[in-house]
């Protein structure tokens, strides 16, 4: 154990240094091969955990230590077990005699110090909890800009969208309709032992995340994983059979994929990264189907477009991705207020760019994994005043609250625009 949770301060110390937790875990993974799959499993657990509760960790651990600790990497190591003895299945007594195995090997001297603050812990917890959550940054984890953003747009909801995106996040499945009926793979799910729920729009839910190769049929293309808030996007757009699509910022090609399974549509998938677009041509044939690759900026079509008008747009853009916090906890540390102004001007970039490629009467679907009206409400605002063209069309109710899908047990947030161009 203690192996792990060396790696995991590692990992933590690497994000909040800035750098991307995915990367971070996949570079300690491939320096480590030799763990066994259950200690990289507990390295990945805790990291992500340690990550998704920081905020009050730290103000619990500060209310531990006498002065501050000038050892960074040491304190890394207090917050994962500290994260441990509060969610974990391990033994309390053996979760802190590890981690001061894991102190003695970097400074001997620094492990009678992490045996006492857990110790400590453990003896004062309840007291420590509710000291640390008279904050919000304590309460909810998140730094006190986001609570603030989410506070004045979302009035009493917000505590429930903060909430949502410290839990574990649900394993959704998407049926590949040319294959096979949704209520089809859910009696497949079934003689597999993998119990699951049917939901809107037609994605399957597990009641616990398992791994694709136990999936039946995943590799022959009979289903993909995609959250159910991201499988709104296919249907919205609703494209028909011979349109021209385009599917703007691909990567990893979930949308893309579906898009095509839905329709005989002649798709081009863009991405500005030729790595991740690899992805999406691994996503088309793992599913057996066809798209035109192509790599470029979506906010210069004039380094990649043919002159051809589409008749569906997709404009999933970057965002600051707030809406997927569950999955990628890393965000809320790496985030700051300032960064949100940017990816609204980058998506307006963006959706400038893309309108002139729209055929009249054509529709333009605009996407993100945020739950900022900044990058959402605001942007589409801004962009109708200035294009008498472009009317907004209404939304499905499933999506009542202006686009806006709030995180919540069954899928992530988002936010959706459908509009179109006059003819």
């Amino acid at each position: 154990m203690h192996i792990a949770q060396q790696g995991a301060s590692q990992i933590v110390g690497q994000v909040l240094g800035g750098r991307n937790l995915n990367q971070a875990l996949a570079e300690f993974l491939r320096r480590h091969a030799g763990l066994t799959p259950q200690q990289r499993a507990i390295v990945q657990d805790l990291s992500y955990g340690t990550l998704r509760s920081y905020g009050q960790l730290v103000r619990v651990l500060d209310q531990l230590l006498l002065k501050p600790m000038k050892d960074a990497q040491l304190r890394y190591l207090l917050l994962v077990a500290l994260h441990q003895l509060q969610v974990g299945k391990s033994a309390p007594h053996a979760v802190v005699d590890h981690a001061v195995r894991a102190a003695r090997m970097r400074n001997a001297a620094a492990s009678g110090l992490v045996n006492a603050v857990l110790r400590n812990f453990l003896r004062q917890r309840e007291a420590l909890l509710a000291q640390a959550s008279i904050s919000d940054e304590g309460r909810f984890s998140y730094p006190q800009w986001w609570v603030d953003a989410l506070r004045r747009q979302y009035g009493e909801r917000a505590e429930a969208i903060l909430l949502a995106g410290n839990q574990h996040p649900p394993m959704t499945l998407r049926v590949n309709q040319r294959r096979l009926a949704p209520t089809d793979y859910l009696t497949l799910l079934a003689q597999h032992d993998i119990a699951a729920t049917l939901i809107e729009p037609a994605a399957l839910l597990l009641a616990r995340p398992v791994a694709v190769d136990k999936l039946p049929g995943f590799f022959d293309g009979l289903v993909s994983v995609q959250d159910a808030g991201a499988q709104y996007a296919a249907p919205l757009l609703d494209a028909q059979a011979g349109m021209r699509v385009l599917d703007a910022c691909a990567a990893p090609g979930g949308k893309s994929a579906h898009l095509l399974e839905r329709a005989d549509v002649e798709l081009v998938a863009l991405d500005l990264d030729a790595e991740r677009l690899q992805r999406v041509d691994e996503n088309m044939r793992r599913l057996q189907l066809k798209a035109t690759l192509r790599v470029g900026d979506a906010s210069r079509p004039e380094d990649w477009w043919d002159g051809k008008p589409f008749d569906r747009i997709l404009a999933d853009v970057p965002c600051s991705a707030s809406g997927v916090v569950r999955r990628h906890p890393d965000i809320k540390w790496l985030r700051r207020s300032e960064d949100i102004a940017g990816f609204a001007a980058q998506q307006a970039r963006i959706l400038e760019a893309l309108w002139h490629l729209l055929a009249r009467g054509g529709k333009l679907l605009y996407a993100t994994c945020s739950v900022f009206e900044q990058e959402n409400q605001q942007v589409i605002q801004a962009f109708l005043r200035q294009h008498a063209a472009a009317r907004s069309l209404p939304l499905p109710a499933a999506l009542p609250d202006a686009g806006h899908l709030a995180p919540d047990d069954q899928h992530d947030g988002f936010f959706y625009a459908l509009l179109q161009k006059s003819e």
